[in-house]
């Protein structure tokens, strides 16, 4: 008998089952993803801020191709589901709320890790609500800002702040107390906003197996150039853009007389009731 396999004897006839396994090419990214988050953690406990920020964008690119990946194989899991969801939460919830905290927050007392626990507290409660809302939401939208683009508001700050040469303790253009509070306000802004109703577009609907005309690679090509112009500076602007868009749709929507929320409307989910805002 070969190994993984069992058999079992129906009726004189052998049945061989094969024992179930885990999908290795998707859960590698995920896995990926997850040392990218410890290692932003380690790298903060060294006072390597920058390498710590870097650590969590690259957790964000490694996040967004793990599904692509099992959807394009055909491994999609339920213990590929769990095993992202578990990933997130140290990436984006418990790493830049640590980072966040060791490089600005623990100089504001108790202020500074309320700041930090809101964010972490958040990033879980909209990683719960994004699994048990995936078959009542539209898909081309999330619900509240997405965990990786909230660690990006908060990560992409410090990685911008240190590489313009801003010292934690230290005054430059602007003083370390004022450096300080800005960093309570985005953590606080990007932990609050992931559990709101706001709409962020989730860019689903694009299809990577669809032809495009060439100018659009031009323009990929172009925004590859534009950000290595300068790289903090280029994607903190991008999430910044990012993190305000919902509020503008949000806003669009509502002048509109249209629907705000991103849970569809359809009479085939009871549970849907009371979601609408």
């Amino acid at each position: 008998m070969h190994d993984g396999e069992e058999s079992t004897v129906e009726e004189g006839v052998v049945v061989r089952k094969r024992r179930k396994g885990i999908y290795i090419l998707p859960n590698l990214f995920t896995l990926a993803a997850l040392f990218g988050g410890f290692y932003a953690i380690v790298m903060a406990m060294n006072g390597r801020f920058d390498m710590a920020a870097i650590g969590v964008f690259c957790a964000m690119v490694l996040d967004s191709l793990d599904g692509r990946v099992a959807r394009m194989t055909n491994t999609q899991s339920a213990f590929g589901e769990q095993m992202d969801s578990l990933s997130d939460m140290v990436s984006f919830g418990a790493a830049p709320a640590l980072i966040a905290y060791v490089w600005a927050l623990s100089g504001l007392g108790r202020w500074g890790w309320i700041a930090a626990f809101v964010y972490c507290a958040c990033a879980a409660l909209r990683l719960a609500r994004f699994n048990v809302n995936t078959g009542v939401v539209d898909k081309r939208y999330f619900q509240g800002l997405p965990s990786p683009a909230a660690a990006a508001l908060v990560a992409g700050f410090i990685w911008l702040m240190t590489e313009l040469g801003v010292q934690r303790g230290q005054d430059h253009w602007l003083t370390w107390t004022q450096v300080t509070w800005i960093m309570f306000g985005f953590t606080l802004y990007a932990g609050l906003t992931m559990v709101t109703n706001v709409p962020f577009y989730s860019f689903k609907d694009v299809q990577m197996k669809k032809s495009v005309p060439f100018a659009v690679i031009v323009l990929i090509a172009l925004g590859i150039a534009v950000i290595n112009i300068h790289p903090p500076i280029v994607l903190f602007g991008v999430f910044v853009l990012y993190g305000l868009s919902g509020y503008v749709v949000y806003a669009w929507r509502k002048s509109r007389g249209q629907h705000t929320s991103v849970i569809s409307t359809s009479t085939d989910e009871p549970d849907e009731r009371g979601l609408h805002k």
